[in-house]
Order: structure tokens, then C-alpha cells, then sequence
């Protein structure tokens, strides 16, 4: 049952005089009205039966305060009620007490959703928009990875885990003790991976085979424990050490730094404005996530906070022909470099004639004409065109003979965009696009304050549910953080423009 409070209704509310101004979390109140979560939060709760619950904000603000501050549960009561900052931020009185840490989890798993934390970031910026602090015309989207809370396995200790599994459910479910067991196998004295692996599969099958026998059809568990290990040992991204890890957090997976260098765990997704950093949007996945699969739906949440998207900045990740056409169709321009994986051409062998569409190579020989062709295969096949050199051009030329070498042939093969990507290309070896561009590298500094200051350099808890809530909390309380700084600076020229006013017309305000 879901039950309004008065707020700081003491006599000791005349302490929280004592806190500056400046204070960030007296500042974010004077420009964001967070009323507006029990609205969003009250379909969860009962107006007539239960127990009297404590309000959303309230909890909400915890959370905020929690991931403002990087602290664990554990430490989130006893700090807030020692900070008379807190307390005002929380709407209570110094004296009030707090809710356990318990119910603070408890409502952080069981009310608390990720469609309601995007809700709440999307409110927090309209409201930013609708009192004129947030412009935000121009947004950058990045992706970065973040530790899982448990260490990879390998496959031979992961089979073992299975295996073990299988046991423990067998015995807790029946109270018995399992007869005919294989013997449990070492698999770090065989120095062979290859063989250690086909042991431990081969020790797996065994045992899932002798439970099977003795398992009656009551026994629920134990079946769901063996399905489940079937289940493991028959998807092909296990076996190629891409599939799951790890029995304790079976939703991380391996995903790539570079080309040298991995990592276990989760890859999240940032939209934030570039001017005023304030994050509009955040998507989480497992490690092997392919950046920009969500960019289409952040870049819809966004546009719900009333702001009108007219530049989008991203890295090479990000040129690809879906997401490109999306921010076209927002009538915003793409600021994203020309990925290798699309335009593979040496610049300083051919240049383009996009009037003529015509080719010319580094001795000046031009095309004369073009073919299109599409080839079938697997992955779908290919399309693109053939620019035919002129047959007397290439015998004349002094580099005929190094062509011949090479088994260059006498046509240019260029995919279906290759002309588009060129002009791209040009375009953004320009001082001005240069310029421009440098206003992507906030987002490099929100990820870096992120990971450093509210713990997103590893997931407290486990699951991609766990993960996209926490990560998700983070954005809302470093948004707090900004956007008290913005209104501070705002007000200070707000001030300023009718100090002018004032002097320059002697307006009465």
C-alpha cells in the first residue's frame, strides 16, 4: 500500500540552512521535480491492501544517491543519515530514519524496471529542455565494456561445474546419495587442452547418463540440471569458447578490446548530448554485443525528452548503411569516419569524378565504362560495379608492367557505395569536419567518470538484467551531477544578462 508522507515538517528542518547553495544536491532540487516518480512507480503498489510502503522517490532517491556516490547497500543507510544533504535531497527530516538495505534491494529487483529508469532519464532531460537548460541538438553515441563480477572458466572447469551441478541438485532433491559414480578427473595434469576438453566432456556425459538412470520422473530439478547441461554442451558457441563462462553469471560473455586484447563480461551503450553531457539514453548487452545495434531506438527515447537531433557523432563502428540511414531520417547529419570494413579503396591510387562517374588511377588513366554485377554465396553474396580502363590507355602507361606483376586487371571492382563512401571520405580529410568532429571526445570523458568515480569498471551483481539496472542508475545520478552543474552556470548568466539589462535601461526587476 502505497502511502504519502509530509516532508520536513520539524523544527530540525531549519538545520538544512546550513547547507550551501552550491551544493549539488540542494542545487538539482530547484531544477528537477522528481514527484513525478510515484505517478510512474504506482501501478506497482496497492491502494488499500499491504502494508504502508515507502514512497518511490523516496527509494528512487536512494538509489540515485547510492550510484552518486558510489556506495554498497550496506553503506547507503548509515551515510545518509549522517549527511544533512542527503536527508534534504531525500525530502525527509534530519531525524527520520531510512529503510534497510534490505527493502533497498528488494525494491531495486523487484519494482524498480529498466523501461522505468529509461522513463525517468527521459522526464529528468525534458524537463532540462522545457526550462530552456538543455539545448540538445547535438548528441554522440559510444560503446564500452564493463567487467563481469565473476572470473571466466575455462570449458574444462565449466563442465566440471555442470557435472557437480547435476550431483548436488540430485542429492538435495532426493536426500540420497548417487551410486555408480565416475571418477572424479584432474583435468589440469593433462597438458593437452584438446584432450583435457574431450576428458571432462566425456566425464560430463557420464555422469548426466548415471543420474538419468537413477532420477525419477518426480525429480524436476534434477532433469531441468541436465537439460540445462545438454543444452550447454550442444551449442556451438561453447565448443568455439564464445558461448557461457561461468554457472554464476551465465549472461556475460567474451567481447573484443581490439584485436589483441578481450575481455568477460558486458558491453553498455551511451547517447549523450555533446555540449551539455547530459546521457539521454543507455542500452546494455553481453561482451559480444556489435556496437550500434541499438542505435535506433536510443536515438527514438532521446527525441522524447522534446529535443530536435540535428548532428550525430560516432566512431568507425558506427558507418554502416542502417544507422546512417536513421539519422537521415531524424533530417540530422552523421558525423561518423569512414569504416575500412565498408570502403576498402587506395585513396592514393584512385580518385572519383562523381559528375563524370568515372575512376582515375595515380597516372591519370580514366574509366571508360562501368558494369554492374552480383554475385550469390552463403553470407548472401555481393553487388557492386566494374570500371573498365581504356584497353590503349593501359598498354601505354609506364606502370603496365608493375600492373602485370601484381595480376592487376584492367577493371576497378567497387562495392554498390563505394562512390558515396569516397565523397564521404573527401569530406572528412576537411579542416572543418576535423574541427567539428573533436566534439565526440565528451562522451569519452562521461565513459572514463563512469568507471572511475560510480563504479562501472565491473558489475556488482549478476545478469544482464542486474547489469542494465545498475549501469542505467549510474546515468540517472551522474546526470544529477551535471545537471546541477549546468543550472549553477545558468543562473550565474541569467543574472548577469539582467544585471545588464538593468544598468543599460533601468528596468525595475
Amino acid at each position: 500500500m502505497l502511502r504519502l508522507q509530509s516532508k520536513q515538517s520539524s523544527f530540525h528542518s531549519i538545520l538544512y540552512d546550513k547547507i550551501p547553495e552550491s551544493h549539488i544536491l540542494k542545487k538539482i532540487t530547484t531544477v528537477i521535480d522528481f514527484s513525478f516518480i510515484n505517478d510512474l512507480l504506482k501501478e506497482s503498489y496497492s491502494e488499500r491492501f499491504g502494508r504502508p510502503a515507502k514512497e518511490p522517490e523516496l527509494m528512487c532517491k536512494l538509489l540515485f544517491l547510492q550510484h552518486l556516490y558510489n556506495y554498497s547497500d550496506e553503506q547507503m543507510k548509515p551515510e545518509a543519515e549522517r549527511n544533512l544533504a542527503f536527508m534534504y535531497f531525500l525530502g525527509l527530516n534530519p531525524e527520520d530514519s531510512l529503510p534497510d538495505k534490505s527493502l533497498l534491494a528488494k525494491f531495486r529487483t523487484q519494482r524498480l524496471g529498466e523501461n522505468t529508469l529509461d522513463e525517468m532519464m527521459t522526464e529528468m532531460a525534458r524537463q532540462c529542455v522545457e526550462q530552456g537548460i538543455l539545448e540538445g541538438k547535438s548528441v554522440s553515441i559510444d560503446a564500452t565494456h564493463i567487467e563481469a563480477n565473476t572470473k571466466k572458466k575455462t570449458l574444462e572447469r565449466l563442465m566440471r561445474h555442470l557435472a557437480q551441478n547435476i550431483i548436488h541438485t540430485y542429492e538435495r532433491e532426493t536426500g540420497q546419495s548417487l551410486e555408480n559414480l565416475p571418477e572424479v578427473l584432474d583435468y589440469q595434469e593433462i597438458a593437452d587442452h584438446r584432450e583435457a576438453k574431450a576428458v571432462m566432456k566425456g566425464y560430463l556425459l557420464n555422469v548426466m547418463n548415471q543420474v538419468e538412470k537413477q532420477a525419477s520422473n518426480h525429480n524436476q530439478n534434477t532433469k531441468e540440471s541436465i537439460q540445462k547441461a545438454q543444452k550447454t554442451l550442444t551449442d556451438p558457441k561453447f565448443i568455439n569458447q564464445k558461448g557461457i563462462r561461468s554457472l554464476i553469471d551465465e549472461d556475460a560473455r567474451v567481447g573484443r578490446k581490439s584485436r589483441t586484447q578481450d575481455f568477460y563480461g558486458y558491453k553498455t551503450e551511451f547517447v549523450i548530448t555533446t555540449k551539455e553531457r547530459i546521457i539521454t539514453s543507455v542500452r546494455t548487452s553481453d561482451g559480444a554485443y556489435t556496437d550500434g545495434s541499438y542505435a535506433k531506438e536510443m536515438l527514438a527515447q532521446t527525441l522524447r525528452s522534446n529535443m530536435t537531433i540535428t548532428e550525430v557523432y560516432g566512431d568507425k563502428a558506427y558507418f554502416r548503411n542502417s544507422i546512417l540511414d536513421d539519422i537521415k531520417s531524424l533530417n540530422a547529419h552523421p558525423y561518423i569516419p569512414v569504416s575500412s570494413l565498408v570502403f576498402r579503396l587506395d585513396e592514393s591510387q584512385f580518385t572519383y569524378n562523381k559528375d563524370a562517374d568515372e575512376w582515375q588511377c595515380s597516372q591519370g588513366n580514366i574509366t571508360e565504362k562501368k558494369k554492374y554485377f552480383r554475385t550469390k554465396g552463403k553470407d548472401g553474396g555481393r553487388e557492386g560495379y566494374k570500371y573498365y580502363f581504356g584497353l590503349k590507355q593501359c598498354k601505354g602507361c609506364p606502370l603496365h608492367d608493375e600492373c602485370a606483376k601484381k595480376r592487376a586487371r584492367r577493371f576497378l571492382v567497387v562495392g554498390v557505395n563505394t562512390a558515396e563512401f569516397y565523397k564521404i571520405s573527401q569530406h572528412q580529410k576537411s579542416e572543418a569536419f576535423k574541427e567539428k568532429y573533436k566534439m565526440r571526445a565528451s562522451i569519452e570523458g562521461k565513459n572514463a567518470e563512469l568507471k572511475r568515480f560510480h563504479g562501472l569498471s565491473r558489475i556488482r551483481g549478476y545478469g544482464l538484467l542486474s547489469a542494465s539496472i545498475q549501469l542505467k542508475l549510474a546515468a540517472v545520478a551522474v546526470n544529477i551531477k551535471r545537471i546541477a552543474a549546468i543550472a549553477s552556470s545558468f543562473f550565474y548568466v541569467y543574472l548577469v544578462e539582467k544585471l545588464l539589462l538593468y544598468s543599460l535601461f533601468k528596468v525595475s526587476y
